[in-house]
């Protein structure tokens, strides 16, 4: 079998890995460079809280492979299962944090409920005026930058062919499968998978597939070291609030996102999002009670990128609905990061053996025209 792989970020670099592994033949075609899009804008967060439930298991598998990351990958991605924290600062946050956490039981996950008292015992200096939290110990947080890249080396040197600066001029059905047409030659393939991030539903519309995403673009920051002291990943229960986070590196700097600070982006214009100075004092503000030290910090670099919002705030992940050996797998929402390396093992399952032991219904294409594909969960 050959796949070709349209994105090079981290579904797209994982998936030709994890097919790679399976003894697929894989051609992965990258506008760009492997990892330059939602990737590298991405705030690093391996979180499970908060989740959509049903995405819970892809979330579980996912979370495995982050812990065999260096191993599986021969590299150090940075990943540290430092904890994620999340702060509450009223009783509504409290009522939407104590839900979840009920609720995700059933699906093998559990946050610990922190108090007051103890939330100022095991994290001083994080959130004074917070009234409790929740704290998943397993959780972490990753290095956007690496990831891709990582996957990418792994990947070839299991006999994939990684293609850069590659622009796709045409996606067609051919007699055999699919051909794909570059700036710089054509290529042939029985499978197509689809992971090109925000412009994924402009591959799907060729094929008679309609998904109304929208691209935007977060905004993110770091500022100059610190001493270092915060090894959770910080977040909130937001309740009305702007939904900021942080985490510290252990280099000092504070990473930072979040704020309602996203931008609109013009996928006919431009390839890339810009961050905005004039949004970064609303941001910073939006994240003084998760830490008002940075109040006196100076942030040294901000950054953006393209990432996909479909309409009911679900990814699209799974077969065609339409065209037989055509699979999708973008339109993750801002929260593709944690899910990344579980996406590409499941759709190399899924492409390889026609099934899959992880449920992904909900992500079907076909919930937009009311049609249904056959992913059969073992």
């Amino acid at each position: 079998m050959d796949v070709i792989v349209i994105g090079g970020g981290l579904m797209g670099t994982a998936a030709s890995f994890f097919l790679a592994r399976r003894g697929v033949k894989v051609t992965l075609i990258e506008r760009g460079r492997v990892g330059t899009g939602a990737t590298v804008a991405s705030f690093g967060n391996v979180r499970r809280t908060g989740r959509y439930l049903p995405q819970l298991p892809l979330a579980h598998r996912s979370r495995a492979l982050w812990g065999e990351a260096e191993r599986m990958l021969g590299r150090d991605v940075e990943f540290r299962a430092t904890g994620h924290l999340r702060l509450v600062f009223d009783e509504k946050g409290r009522e939407d944090m104590r839900r979840f956490i009920e609720a995700a039981r059933p699906w093998n996950f559990e946050p610990e409920e922190i108090g007051q008292n103890e939330l100022r015992a095991r994290f001083p200096g994080i959130g004074p005026d917070a009234i409790g939290g929740s704290f998943a110990e397993t959780d972490g947080n990753g290095n956007p930058r690496l990831i891709c890249p990582a996957f990418a080396a792994a990947a070839q040197k299991l006999g994939a062919t990684i293609l850069e600066e590659q622009e796709v001029l045409d996606v067609a059905r051919t007699g055999s499968g699919f051909s794909v047409t570059t700036s710089t030659g054509r290529f042939e393939a029985e499978v197509l998978l689809n992971t090109a991030g925000a412009w994924g539903a402009k591959i799907a519309a060729r094929f008679g597939e309609t998904v109304p995403i929208e691209a935007r673009g977060p905004q993110m920051g770091v500022t100059e070291p610190l001493p270092y002291r915060i090894a959770p990943v910080v977040g909130m229960w937001a309740a009305g609030r702007p939904n900021g986070y942080l985490r510290q590196v252990e280099r000092g700097n504070i990473v930072f996102g979040g704020g309602a600070v996203r931008t609109h982006v013009d996928l006919e214009r431009t390839r890339y999002a810009t961050a905005d100075p004039a949004r970064l004092p609303r941001q910073l503000a939006s994240l003084l009670p998760l830490l008002p030290a940075l109040a006196d910090v100076s942030v040294i670099r901000t950054w953006s990128g393209v990432e996909g919002y479909v309409a009911d705030d679900l990814p699209v992940m799974g077969p065609s609905a339409t065209t037989p050996g055509l699979y999708h797998a973008f339109g993750f929402c801002g929260h593709g990061f944690q899910l990344g390396p579980g996406v590409g093992d499941v759709m190399a399952e899924l492409i390889a053996t026609g099934r899959t032991e992880t449920p992904i219904a909900d992500f079907d294409i076909a919930r937009f025209n009311g049609a249904s594909t056959t992913v059969t969960a073992d």
